[in-house]
């Protein structure tokens, strides 16, 4: 343990809303657990992004804290989760970018199978048109200009995190209208809910 760090104490003051302990906390931690999801993702970005949003969850659930028998493998965890929650998102939004994309061939197998894909793209052309416009926008320049979130953030003049936080519900009600719509064969429904 790091001189000057006392975890109980930093534990006890953190969950009572003491910004220096937290800060203490963030700064003891931050780069073992960046460190520990680049292994993983080998992003900078996305390293980086899923460690600050652990510490965000850390201080919104700072009253439990005190609670915890033990620091490390507590935030370890909550990084666990916050990591397959991205890689859930990511492969979600990318079998969703892949089946409405333009260039997305019908499937030759069958004549059923055919007919399959083509009610599976109206439909997801149907719940992208119900999307609101700012959300469509984003949407469609993630699948069909396939820019990146930053480059959306720099022509819309938004962050990021809005680009992410609109892309990612964008793709929920896509997800959901398709579901509730059920316009599609039920093999390929459940294969979409099972991949999303």
């Amino acid at each position: 343990m790091q001189e000057g760090f006392d975890e109980d104490d930093i534990k006890l003051r953190c969950s009572g809303g003491d910004r220096k302990a937290y800060a203490q906390l963030y700064t003891f931690y931050f780069k073992p657990l960046y460190r520990h999801v680049f292994l993983f993702l080998k992003s900078k970005e996305a390293s980086e992004e899923i460690v600050q949003d652990v510490f965000v969850k850390i201080w919104e659930n700072r009253i439990i804290l005190s609670t915890v028998q033990n620091l490390k493998p507590y935030l370890y965890r909550v990084t666990k989760n916050l990591l397959l929650d991205y890689l859930r998102r990511l492969q979600t939004e990318n079998r969703i970018i892949k089946m409405v994309s333009p260039e997305t061939e019908p499937i030759e197998d069958s004549t059923s199978d055919s007919i399959d894909h083509k009610d599976y793209m109206a439909l997801s052309k149907e719940a992208i048109s119900n999307l609101t416009e700012k959300r469509r926008e984003i949407f469609l320049m993630r699948t069909e200009q396939d820019l990146s979130l930053d480059e959306i953030a720099d022509k819309l003049s938004i962050s990021k995190s809005v680009v992410k936080k609109q892309l990612y519900a964008s793709i929920a009600f896509v997800r959901e209208y398709m579901h509730k719509h059920g316009g599609i064969s039920t093999g390929l429904l459940l294969a979409l809910l099972k991949a999303l």
